[in-house]
């Protein structure tokens, strides 16, 4: 893949053979996130665990103390009290069965978090086939099936993110912003990485956090020193 002259002068400042210390490769991002936009920090952690095997999933949430930069549109799925509950903790779209033929036929996806109480994941369920493959289904790990709706949009809107293995055992989650100061991510970093050491399954065998990489949506990739990282 061509690279271009941004790229390559970003990728000058990152010794490939070296694995940084979590500031350092912070401080390193920021400096190699040269796009004209403000660009997302974001974290690649390879896990040494095997996702195909369901005592070994890691998947769960967790409120990232600066937010993520990026506002986050939620819709609840909820009946009764529950919907006006919702509407109050600033959930964008709330609703029931009748969003179903919005989005199941007029292909409407204007939300980024789907919330529901766990009386409406039968309706929710009809919509497997649509939220699925987006990520966007409900799920008690992720906090996003529940009752205390207003919790968890404002968790949502305070900045918590869901994180789980791709088919390749990897977690890709945002850190923030290239415009965040480097302490602002240092203590998002830490905060992701401590839930994920705490997920870590009792049926992972040898070396849990196998690599971490850090980076913005248009630099390269930064290598940290996983050992500085486990608890």
């Amino acid at each position: 893949m061509k690279r271009g002259k941004k790229y390559a002068e970003a990728a000058k400042l990152i010794d490939r053979a070296v694995f940084y210390d979590a500031d350092a490769a912070i401080g390193l991002v920021k400096k190699t996130a040269v796009a004209k936009f403000n660009e997302t920090i974001e974290a690649h952690i390879r896990l040494g665990v095997d996702g195909r095997h369901a005592d070994q999933q890691v998947r769960g949430a967790v409120v990232l103390p600066h937010g993520t930069g990026k506002t986050v549109k939620v819709l609840v799925f909820a009946k009764g009290d529950k919907l006006s509950e919702a509407e109050a903790a600033g959930a964008d779209h709330v609703g029931g069965e009748e969003l179903v033929p919005k989005i199941q036929n007029e292909g409407w996806v204007d939300f980024d978090v789907v919330v529901a109480t766990p009386d409406m994941m039968g309706v929710v369920g009809r919509l497997g086939r649509v939220l699925g493959p987006k990520g966007l289904m409900p799920n008690p790990k992720a906090g996003t099936v529940t009752m205390d709706v207003a919790k968890a949009v404002k968790d949502i809107k305070a900045g918590k993110i869901e994180y789980r293995l791709d088919k390749t055992n990897i977690i890709h989650v945002p850190l923030g912003k290239a415009s965040f100061s480097e302490d602002q991510l240092a203590d998002n970093f830490q905060t992701l990485i401590g839930a994920i050491n705490k997920a870590k399954p009792s049926a992972a065998k040898g070396q849990y956090l196998k690599s971490v990489t850090l980076s913005s949506t248009m630099g390269p990739g930064v290598k940290l020193n996983t050992a500085k990282l486990t608890q």
